[in-house]
């Protein structure tokens, strides 16, 4: 009996001792709120999970709370490791961020804890200064809290390939990409027949020739008169066909047919879906199905027939093919800019990285470099808007950036509070 009695005497005595241990004591194990893992750190942690401020017997908690909500301070204080009256302290906080920016933070009590009068923004990446006020005695603490960033030289970063542009205005195409076929122009399409029947004598020219107009393509004998006369290209093009061979007598049919690929038609199908958006005069990027050949133009005219199978409708365009890049037959996708909006900020769809579980972009402050979550909106091949997140006329990083990413997770630089 007098051993229970001593053993509840020690546990008694123990318990206080065990709580201002868990309040002082550095390298507490804590859980990220962005990390299922456990993870060792040498900040101070209060109970709460919080970063811990001592001086003299005095304490804070500070504890960025996000857990179904915008991110808010919560702080706790203590004396003597007992908690204080809330009501009782004078709370602010400011955070001088990358590039000199300073939030100010108020605070006010609610339950057991002072509250922040404002969100805490992404990145928590700042330096802190916290005043406080509390039995007529002032506290004062500053202290580091960054992550993702990073710091790198002017000549390191230009040896890494590091390249950087500015945040602005940018205008963004919004597009309905349609497939379709590359057409022979039928109007640079010619059917050659001889002036006068007649046996064919020679033939000058072969299938698969390129000629200029005025060029003799074969020599025929006209039955009539029996005078030897010449059949001449009437345009510059390609022979893709000839139905005819020396000794043969020239019958209905074109001896030859010739094209002149220097522009081609395309005829994109427009379904019911984007019918709406599309009209004639929207300019159209057009690209091989492989991405290796493009081009641009207009839509020239728009069918008012439907096709019976497909239920699509047809839009031409009139494609330059001076290299002859574009081949009749050929399968093509077109990308249509149906509207175009002029937005005050955006960046390069090529500089996004994932960060957690954000969409960022890394600014840069001279030889620092910091991860910017942003809130995005519209989009197009290059660039996409920024409704939030970053500031018009923030230098950031658009060649390279995977280098920014790698450098800032192997300095460990964690979202920890």
């Amino acid at each position: 009996m007098k051993s229970c009695a001593f053993l509840l005497t020690v546990i008694i005595v123990t318990l206080p001792a065990l709580t201002a241990w868990n309040l002082s004591a550095a390298g507490v194990l804590h859980k990220n709120d962005h990390d299922d893992e456990y993870q060792q750190d040498s900040m101070i942690k209060g109970p709460h999970g919080g970063r811990l401020l001592q001086q003299d017997d005095f304490s804070l908690e500070i504890v960025i709370y996000e857990k179904g909500l915008p991110p808010e301070f919560r702080v706790y204080a203590y004396r003597k490791n007992a908690p204080v009256p809330v009501a009782e302290v004078s709370l602010n906080i400011e955070l001088t961020r990358l590039g000199g920016k300073v939030d100010r933070i108020g605070f006010s009590p609610e339950d057991n804890y002072l509250k922040g009068n404002g969100i805490v923004y992404e990145p928590h990446s700042f330096d802190v200064r916290v005043t406080a006020r509390h039995a007529g005695k002032a506290y004062e603490w500053q202290y580091e809290n960054y992550e993702g960033r990073t710091s790198i030289t002017e000549s390191i970063a230009s040896q890494m390939g590091i390249v950087t542009e500015v945040v602005g205005p940018v205008t963004i195409k919004e597009t309905r990409t349609l497939t379709g076929r590359v057409h022979t122009n039928p109007n640079r399409l010619s059917r050659v027949y001889p002036r006068f029947p007649g046996v064919v004598t020679a033939i000058r020219k072969e299938l698969g020739d390129t000629v200029n107009a005025g060029d003799t393509l074969a020599s025929v004998q006209s039955n009539e008169s029996l005078q030897v006369y010449d059949v001449k290209a009437p345009i510059n093009g390609l022979i893709i066909k000839r139905d005819i061979q020396t000794g043969e007598a020239t019958g209905a049919d074109p001896l030859f047919i010739l094209v002149d690929l220097s522009d081609v038609w395309v005829e994109l199908d427009v379904f019911i879906r984007d019918l709406d958006h599309i009209r004639s005069g929207q300019p159209v990027r057009v690209e091989t199905l492989d991405g290796r050949h493009q081009g641009k133009a207009t839509i020239d005219w728009i069918s008012p027939l439907t096709a019976h199978a497909s239920q699509s409708v047809r839009a031409r365009i009139i494609l330059p093919n001076e290299d002859g890049a574009w081949r009749p037959g050929q399968f093509i996708r077109g990308h249509v800019t149906i509207a175009e909006h002029r937005v005050p900020r955006a960046v390069r769809q090529s500089a996004l990285q994932r960060f957690r579980d954000f969409q960022v972009v890394f600014a840069r402050v001279e030889d620092t470099y910091e991860v910017r979550m942003l809130e995005l909106g519209r989009r197009d091949r290059d660039w996409v808007e920024v409704l939030d997140g970053i500031d018009a006329g923030t230098y950031y990083v658009t060649g390279n950036s995977y280098l920014i990413k790698a450098d800032i997770e192997k300095s460990g630089a964690s979202h920890d509070h």
